[in-house]
């Protein structure tokens, strides 16, 4: 399927974006997490029919993927700008404050869609949380391999534990996704930014 497919359906005459049903579906999910939204809020978002959803997307779980491949692409490439800074603190840093742009822009809901989607529970969304938790480990194995070699480089002591580093780092960000979504304020999560840079290991 194309970016800029335009589908038509049947009992409306006009047709919709594919690419813009499927960022509104994104904006419902990231809201309200893949258990929370109803295929009522996504047809409404989306200002299509379950039908044209069903026939451009295929079920919800699959609209899903296609929302989180959206979410990757656009609000996490952050994450790769950040692995290529000089420094392991610099890494450190660059992911924090692009996790804060994107968990507090004033233009998407506050929080990360990652984070909501890894705690649904219910027997409906387990094949969505594994699917969150194993793009997860990718993401946490660059970050490791990242550390790694800034220990091997001498950028951090010898003696550092980089797979507890990383999960140091990681729990940091996600906790911030959870306070931005309780409604902390930028200058809140500015300050838990500078306070975890402040206990990173130098050499």
């Amino acid at each position: 399927m194309k970016n800029d497919e335009c589908i038509a359906h049947r009992g409306r005459p006009r047709e919709f974006c594919v690419d813009e049903a499927l960022a509104s579906a994104l904006g419902v999910f990231w809201s309200k997490g893949y258990e929370g939204a109803s295929l009522t809020d996504l047809t409404e978002a989306m200002g299509i029919t379950r039908p044209s959803l069903y026939a451009a997307f295929g079920n919800k779980e699959a609209l899903f993927r296609k929302a989180l491949d959206l979410y990757e692409r656009e609000k996490l490439d952050y994450i790769g700008e950040a692995m290529d800074a000089p420094t392991a603190r610099e890494v450190a840093e660059r992911l924090l404050r692009g996790g804060l742009e994107n968990q507090t822009n004033p233009c998407g809901p506050r929080g990360c869609l990652g984070v909501i989607s890894s705690v649904a529970c219910g027997a409906e969304a387990e094949s969505i949380r594994q699917e969150v938790l194993a793009r997860g480990s990718f993401a946490k194995k660059a970050l490791v391999d990242r550390m790694e070699r800034a220990r091997a480089e001498g950028d951090l002591p010898a003696d550092v534990d980089v797979n507890g580093l990383t999960a140091y780092l990681l729990a940091i960000l996600q906790g911030m996704a959870v306070q931005a979504g309780a409604g902390a304020s930028r200058a809140e999560l500015e300050r838990l930014i500078d306070t975890s840079l402040m206990v990173w290991p130098s050499k």
